[in-house]
């Protein structure tokens, strides 16, 4: 019998499966602490629990750690990058930055990606399969004793394509969240998309207060197909009016992803292109210029063409931070530590 998964669940669907082992309705609560706040390694260790029910729960249930594979940290800004196995031996990575604001901890939804961004290693090696809610929270949780610092911000920007792991977003977002556990607050979460229309509108729905980032990464529809597969599916306008539902339903803010490629999409004509696309909506846009990946050919434009980008958006009225790059030494840009590992 293959065992249930427990530390995805709820805590009403704990209430249940503990009803069911005839315990009281308080055990649940008591399950859950040790699990998302006090972030025990193993049923062992929840002291508070009769010894007979955790061997009890040891027998019937799984219970997901990520063992630490790597750890790296940049001797120039002290970002951490972490490769973690999982059970069946696939790795994911995630990475630990600091900032003024407070410490964020950008993680990984998916073990590869199936989405084939033209600039991207995560997606080199293709989809291998989506994580569990539970892998997904345990990349935060050893983070945060590994560096013994509390977890502020969380961007689901890591390998994989978050939206496209639905279901278990949902929920690791639900879990994270709750006040019983880390207690997040929503408005620190930002996940990002390459654009997958019917789950952005599906996310709409929802109305959560989670900043949603859009990988933009073009002006037009043609250049947008040249680096993005999904853009053959999605045309342009149409992910961009997606976005829009999303700030209406929501009232929040959307985050524009744009990697500038040098001679791909970062000249002036690009820069008014994206201005007039965009320029209606209540946005912000990060400018990234591009971490070089050696499988591909992109470059990085100057910090002249760089800041010229910006001040022409800038003019425009659009709010736009170019992202400092972080963890450059420890090869900081996703999926490039996986594979590495991997070859």
């Amino acid at each position: 019998m293959q065992k249930k998964e427990i530390r995805s669940m709820t805590l009403p669907e704990l209430e249940q499966e503990l009803a069911a082992l005839n315990e009281p309705r308080f055990r649940a609560k008591q399950l859950f602490a040790w699990m998302h706040a006090k972030q025990a390694g193993s049923f062992s260790e929840m002291t508070n629990l009769p010894k007979a029910l955790r061997e009890q729960l040891a027998g019937q249930y799984e219970y997901t750690e990520l063992t630490v594979v790597e750890e790296l940290t940049s001797a120039i800004d002290g970002t951490k990058k972490f490769l973690f196995a999982m059970a069946d031996g696939n790795v994911v990575e995630s990475v630990w930055m600091r900032y003024q604001h407070g410490n964020s901890v950008c993680i990984s939804s998916q073990a590869g990606c199936r989405m084939g961004c033209a600039f991207c290693a995560s997606t080199l090696g293709g989809l291998v399969r989506n994580l569990t809610a539970s892998e997904m929270l345990g990349q935060v949780y050893q983070i945060g004793k590994l560096t013994g610092e509390r977890v502020s911000n969380i961007v689901v920007m890591g390998t994989g394509e978050p939206l496209d792991n639905y279901d278990a977003l949902l929920r690791f977002l639900t879990l994270i969240c709750d006040e019983n556990g880390l207690n997040i607050s929503q408005r620190n979460i930002t996940v990002s998309t390459c654009g997958l229309v019917e789950q952005m509108k599906r996310l709409a729905g929802e109305h959560l207060q989670i900043t949603l980032a859009l990988s933009l990464h073009a002006p037009n529809q043609e250049k947008r197909m040249e680096l993005m597969p999904v853009a053959k599916r999605y045309e342009i306008h149409e992910v961009v009016e997606a976005c829009r539902e999303y700030f209406t339903s929501t009232g929040r803010r959307i985050t524009f992803e744009y990697a500038l490629i040098d001679g791909v999409n970062d000249s002036p004509a690009d820069a008014h292109a994206l201005l007039k696309l965009i320029g209606a909506l209540n946005c912000h846009v990060n400018l990234i210029p591009v971490n070089p990946v050696k499988e591909r050919q992109w470059r990085r434009p100057s910090r002249e063409k760089t800041a010229a980008f910006r001040d022409i958006l800038e003019k425009g009225g659009i709010a736009v931070t170019v992202r400092r790059e972080m963890g450059r030494d420890i090869n900081g840009a996703c999926g490039q530590l996986r594979r590495r590992y991997m070859e």
